[in-house]
C-alpha cells in the first residue's frame, strides 16, 4: 500500500508524460516530512489557531509579525492579505474538519481539510490553497470532488465542501460530474501504483 497526499494526487494528475512519471519519482523518493522544511506550515498553523482560538481578523497580523525568513515574507503576505479580503465581515467559529482516505489501486490518498468553520450558520469544511502558481480548474476539479467522495459521509447534512484559494480569496465546491472525475482519478491511482515499485 502506497501513500500520497491530496496535493501530490492533484500535482500528478496535472502532468502529462515523462513529467508525470518524474513526478511520481519524486513524490516517492522525497525525503521524510519533516516541519522545518514545510515553507506553509507557520502559516496554516497560525490560521487553524486564530479559529480555533475564536480571535478576531486583526489578529492575522500576528502571523505576519512572526516570520522572519525573508523567502517567507512576500509569500506570506500575499496569502494573509487574501485570507484577510476572504474573512472581510464573516462571523466565524470553528469545529474540527473530518479527515479520510480515499483509496484504489493499493495508493492510499489523504484527504486532511485544514478548517471547519461556521460562517454566518452555515458549515464549512476547507482545503487552503496556499501557492502562487494559479489554480487551474482541473486542479480545482479533482479536490473537490475526492474531499466530496472521501468525506461526504463524515459530514453533517447541508456541510459544505471545497477549497480555498486563499491568495485570490475566493471558495470553490464542487461542480464537476462526480462519477466522471472519480473515474479518472481512479485510473490516475492505477497508474502511479503500476510505476511505483520500478523507479
Amino acid at each position: 500500500m502506497y501513500g500520497i497526499s491530496l496535493t501530490d494526487l492533484v500535482d500528478i494528475v496535472s502532468k502529462s508524460g515523462s513529467p508525470k512519471a518524474t513526478k511520481v519519482n519524486q513524490i516517492k523518493n522525497r525525503k521524510a516530512y519533516h516541519p522545518a522544511t514545510d515553507f506553509y506550515k507557520p502559516l496554516r498553523d497560525g490560521l487553524i489557531k486564530i479559529h480555533k482560538e475564536g480571535l478576531e481578523r486583526s489578529f492575522l497580523v500576528n502571523i505576519r509579525s512572526a516570520i522572519r525568513d525573508p523567502k517567507k515574507v512576500a509569500n506570506y503576505n500575499n496569502a494573509l492579505n487574501g485570507y484577510s479580503k476572504w474573512w472581510g465581515k464573516k462571523n466565524i467559529f470553528w469545529f474540527d474538519p473530518p479527515k479520510n482516505t480515499y483509496g484504489n489501486s493499493g495508493v492510499d490518498v489523504s484527504i486532511n481539510p485544514e478548517l471547519g468553520l461556521v460562517i454566518d450558520d452555515q458549515r464549512y469544511i476547507i482545503k487552503l490553497y496556499l501557492k502562487d502558481e494559479p489554480l487551474s480548474k482541473l486542479r480545482i476539479d479533482l479536490a473537490t470532488v475526492l474531499m466530496e467522495v472521501a468525506l461526504r459521509d463524515l459530514c453533517k447534512e447541508g456541510d459544505i465542501i471545497g477549497v480555498l484559494d486563499v491568495r485570490q480569496g475566493k471558495f470553490f465546491r464542487v461542480t464537476a460530474p462526480i462519477a466522471q472525475t472519480k473515474s479518472m482519478v481512479d485510473a490516475e491511482l492505477a497508474y502511479v501504483a503500476s510505476l511505483w515499485p520500478n523507479i
